[in-house]
């Protein structure tokens, strides 16, 4: 697919200095990029690389100043990062949303409605009384089960299993490996040690641009919903237990784990390993730092926390200084003792 450095300008309102008709089809770094890519400068210590790239054009600040021979079209914004940022969100788009139409085999049970420009990968499966929107893309291998709903612009990657009564908005991706709906983790203990599993009988319900990584895991409630709202982001390796309600806009990195039925509120950041135990909440823009172990309630708007058990993340600092001192301060104490 190829683009004229003109129409890349136009995109991303900038001025061209150079050859506005050349053709590009690739993005790429500026120390490697070759011709007919497109590449940016934006911090200051990769400005040599300018002189000497390949790359047919150039994104750089509307001040940037050359101090050698340019051989590369320079396209001139308010923001090379941002810009070229919008160019990869554009690019993705575009070939994202390209591939349409059913390749076989692939099955699709009756009662099920598509919408239009569709894709639906070999060996794909679509359940009973299901609902695509219009471009949604279904990747080989994906399995979609019964009374499922997907929004406009989703996709759906390669390995994906969604169960039975999911609802998902628009604009959503699903990372190959992903599971939405299965079952949460319910048993009863018994008299004799054995356990009984609870029936898990809800559902999920995501929200709209919400993006869940690969191999991640999203447990159905036991009864109602489990709750992905609007704009969250999970990365990796995720346990999302039954239950759980998840704020719009947080994001969340790799091998977190969620137990039933807490709250995380809006704008949150929670870092990779963080465990959380069930039943508590989470306020708004709360951040928990890498290996946080929470136990208990945090409901004050933007706290910090860090540490097993979590505390906040100055005490945690607090603690730890002294615990970095504690060989010296062993041996002072063994020379007191010494001495008296």
């Amino acid at each position: 697919m190829e683009f004229t450095i003109s129409q890349i300008a136009a995109i991303l309102r900038g001025e061209i200095e150079g050859n506005g008709q050349e053709k590009v089809k690739s993005i790429g770094k500026i120390e490697d990029a070759q011709r007919g890519s497109v590449t940016f400068l934006s911090n200051p210590k990769y400005e040599n690389y300018i002189y000497s790239t390949q790359a047919s054009a150039v994104i750089v600040h509307r001040d940037f100043v050359a101090t050698k021979p340019v051989q590369a079209t320079l396209i001139r914004v308010a923001d090379p990062y941002t810009s070229f940022t919008r160019l990869l969100e554009e690019y993705d788009k575009i070939t994202s949303y390209i591939k349409v139409g059913v390749e076989e085999p692939s099955y699709i049970a009756v009662g099920t409605a598509v919408g239009q420009n569709v894709y639906r990968g070999a060996f794909s499966y679509i359940g009973a009384n299901t609902t695509l929107g219009n471009n949604v893309k279904v990747y080989p291998h994906a399995y979609i089960g019964d009374n499922v709903a997907i929004g406009d612009n989703c996709i759906i990657y390669s390995g994906v299993k969604i169960y039975a009564n999911t609802v998902m908005g628009q604009n959503c991706i699903l990372h190959s490996g992903v599971v939405i709906g299965s079952d949460g983790f319910g048993f009863a203990p018994q008299a004799d040690g054995t356990y009984k599993k609870i029936p898990q009988l809800g559902n999920v319900i995501l929200g709209d641009h919400v993006e869940i990584g690969a191999n991640t895991v999203v447990d159905c409630a036991t009864m109602g919903s489990t709750k992905i709202d609007s704009g969250v982001k999970l990365d990796n390796l995720i346990q999302i237990a039954h239950n759980v309600q998840i704020g719009s806009n947080t994001v969340i990195a790799s091998q977190t784990g969620i137990s039933g039925s807490t709250k995380v509120g809006k704008n949150c950041v929670i870092a990779g390993q963080v465990g959380l135990v069930g039943h508590i909440e989470i306020g708004d823009r709360v951040t928990l730092a890498a290996k946080t172990g929470l136990a208990k309630s945090v409901k004050k708007e933007g706290a910090v926390k860090f540490g097993y058990p979590a505390m906040d993340h100055k005490d945690y600092l607090k603690c730890h200084a002294v615990f970095r001192n504690l060989p010296e301060l062993r041996d002072r104490l063994n020379e007191l003792e010494k001495k008296y």
